[in-house]
């Protein structure tokens, strides 16, 4: 068939699809406002299909493939008197004229995972249904992109019976090819074989994934919890899911994602803020700025990360110190003595340890203790009633005793439990006495530090329980910045285990709180309850950047593979001396922006600083030339697109059209500095320049300065 034939073929399907779509659309009618319980629930159901028809009018189909099923037991040769069927793959299944004949088919159903898995060649290929295991032959895989009704492009990547070329990444380069905004888009119509996989892991796993900067492991992430929301729909429920990402403006890079796939209601929030609520704000939160300040806005020797308090507070060592003090207050929380409110009327502290241990099973220390000073005031009523004692004197004088004992059991807020930790007589002996003291005196004011939150939240978890429904699902970004200690949090707020974790060690530029080897959270799981993938292929950036990258890392240790960028050639990665003076300096960088902006190719471009005081010193100078863009700082919520001027430390998990480092500089990044250098580096999807003054860092003493 010819391309026009083709083109001819997909335009009359997608017009028929649309028509389709836009009748059932019209004869749902409008949403039932009465009281009928019945008719509610069939308006949910209505409101569902209504939802996914308008998530297929705006782009009914990204591909297809037609697929010749193998009979049962068949050797091959029943498959010619098969016929093939063309299934198109959308992000929402729609059904032919409302029926039972599928238009298109859910990208996450079984079938569909042929479109991801098939990579060509002539033997026959393999899907699990719920049946069992599908087998046949595929004869054609289609790209297919439609925006606003029109067909835009088609691509075959393969025709079986035609010699295999170079087209099969054709559609794959097409989208990678495209410049960026303000938003994280879906990769639906792009998934490779490889991010298939995790997507459709079996979920009772703690599933980690380490994937090379750019290698899609946030939107396989996200499309994972939509697969897992149909895949065990009526088992799971999105309200029970959550998206833990590094901070604010991250989780307002990837808002879209979600209801683009069609799902809702997951949460998405940042560990601190977790925290933070699950401690019913009992203490606020310290400025995240004081810290990052400390440990990016100048040097810091390897040593100083060993030693971090933050490494301390987020160690196994200091959970199990807590759990032996947590097992000292179980031991206590039984009174030794017994409670007389009157003569010859006493309560003995065996009674009470029966009840305790027979009656309250695996509830937390606090509930536990409230049930049994609950069990201790009917106790009282009981005997008061049973001997016919109605003296107001003796009742009041009973009931004064009765709270005097009460409070003599131990009672904790999560706070006063810790801050007993690090202060008087009891403090902790293994907490170094510089920690000790900082960290009492801020808990003294109601002010936590992140470093502080892994510990209160593990504390309020086993004083109080989980308050909420556990979660069905948790996904955890940027987990190479998270310390064992907040996972062990987290496992405390699920039945069965059933995490995607994921981030890359060599963008851990968080050391002095963070890990180096993926084991030392996998080891917090049972070697059946855990699934590792490695993602080494990058999509965002070319090859030139990406092998730019690459050598910034040098000898990076951990077993981590370097980054293998897909066949995406651009421009060279430069760079330039910005002269000695800060005149010159934000001179070349004015020059440079202007230059990149008069050519038109890049709608998002940023310059990335060493530091916060540098970003700033950079933006007031755009702004005087009367270049409109924005600062990123710390407490930002929201990244805007356009021209950005951003703290290297805060551009991780983002990514921009072209990248401009401010300052690549000897006394802006030593040594201990390659993972910042690489993150930054790794922003750019089709640009990246570095500018330094003076010396150039050591980190690229063998580059040239062209090339």
């Amino acid at each position: 068939m010819s391309e026009q034939d083709t083109y001819q073929e997909e335009r009359h399907r997608l017009a028929m699809s649309l028509g389709d779509i836009e009748k059932q659309l019209k004869e749902i009618g409008p949403k039932y406002t009465g009281n009928d319980f019945t008719e509610q629930m069939l308006d949910l159901q209505r409101e569902e299909r209504k939802r996914r028809l308008e998530i297929a009018r705006k782009e009914p189909y990204f591909g297809r493939i037609d697929f010749q099923e193998l009979p049962p037991d068949s050797q091959g040769a029943e498959a010619a008197s098969q016929l093939a069927k063309t299934l198109y793959i959308g992000k929402a299944g729609v059904a032919k004229g409302g029926g039972n004949e599928l238009l298109v088919i859910d990208w996450r159903a079984p079938a569909a995972s042929l479109f991801y898995s098939f990579t060509g060649g002539d033997a026959p290929a393999e899907y699990t249904s719920p049946d069992g295991d599908i087998s046949g032959y595929v004869h054609l895989k289609r790209n297919l992109m439609v925006r606003s009704a029109e067909l835009i492009r088609v691509v075959d990547s393969y025709v079986r019976g035609q010699e295999e070329g170079a087209v099969s990444d054709e559609f794959l380069l097409y989208r990678l090819g495209e410049n960026k905004d303000n938003k994280l888009r879906d990769i639906v119509s792009t998934i490779q074989d490889e991010q298939d996989r995790i997507i459709r892991a079996e979920r009772n796993k703690a599933l980690f994934i380490q994937g090379v900067a750019g290698s899609g492991k946030t939107t396989v992430a996200l499309h994972r919890l939509a697969y897992l929301l149909y895949q065990y729909e009526g088992r799971i429920k999105a309200e029970r899911m959550i998206i833990f990402a590094p901070n604010r403006m991250f989780l307002d890079y990837i808002s879209g994602v979600l209801p683009e796939l069609g799902v809702g209601d997951i949460s998405q929030t940042t560990y601190s803020d977790w925290a933070i609520q699950l401690l019913q704000h009992e203490v606020t939160l310290s400025d995240p700025s004081e810290t990052m300040a400390y440990w990016f806005e100048q040097p810091r020797t390897a040593e100083e990360l060993d030693h971090a308090s933050g490494k301390f507070k987020g160690s196994l060592a200091f959970k199990e110190a807590i759990d032996q003090r947590l097992a000292e207050l179980a031991d206590n929380l039984l009174p030794e003595l017994p409670f007389e409110p009157l003569p010859r009327l006493k309560l003995m502290p065996e009674q009470m340890k029966e009840w305790h241990d027979t009656d309250y099973g695996e509830e937390s220390f606090m509930q536990k203790r409230d049930r049994l000073a609950s069990r201790i005031r009917r106790w009282l009523e009981s005997e008061l009633k049973t001997r016919g004692i109605a003296d107001k004197k003796l009742r009041a004088s009973a009931a004064s005793k009765l709270n005097a004992f009460v409070k003599r059991i131990p009672s904790y807020t999560a706070a006063q439990f810790y801050v007993s930790l690090f202060k008087g007589k009891n403090a902790l002996a293994s907490v170094p006495k510089v920690f000790a003291k900082e960290t009492a005196e801020r808990l003294g004011r109601g002010v936590a530090a992140a470093e502080d939150l892994a510990a209160l939240a593990y504390i309020d978890l086993k004083l109080n329980g989980l308050r909420d429904a556990p979660f069905d699902h948790i996904v955890i970004d940027e987990a190479q910045d998270y310390s064992p200690f907040q996972l062990e949090t987290l496992k405390l707020c699920q039945r069965t285990v059933s995490m995607t974790v994921l981030g890359d060690l060599q963008q851990g530029i968080h050391g002095y709180t963070g890990i180096t080897r993926w084991e030392e959270l996998m080891n917090l799981y049972g070697a059946d309850d855990t699934g590792f993938y490695e993602l080494n292929r990058s999509y965002r950036s070319t090859m030139e950047i990406i092998e730019f990258a690459n050598v910034i890392l040098g000898g990076m240790t951990g077993g981590v593979k370097p980054a293998v960028p897909v066949f995406r050639s651009g421009d060279p990665v430069t760079l330039e001396e910005a002269g000695s003076s800060v005149e010159q300096w934000l001179a070349t960088i004015e020059s440079t922006i202007l230059e990149w902006q008069a050519g038109g190719e890049y709608d998002t471009i940023a310059v990335i600083g060493r530091t916060a005081r540098d970003c700033e010193e950079i933006h007031r100078y755009l702004l005087r030339q009367g270049m409109e863009s924005s600062l990123v700082l710390s407490k930002q919520p929201v990244y805007n697109g356009g021209l950005t001027v951003v703290p290297v430390y805060l551009s991780k998990g983002l990514e921009f059209d072209a990248v401009l480092i401010a300052d690549a500089g000897a006394e802006r990044y030593g040594p201990m500095d390659a993972k910042l250098l690489y993150v930054g580096c790794t922003r750019a999807l089709h640009k990246l320049k570095l500018l330094h003054r003076g010396m150039r860092t050591p980190l690229l003493a063998e580059w040239p300065s062209e090339s």
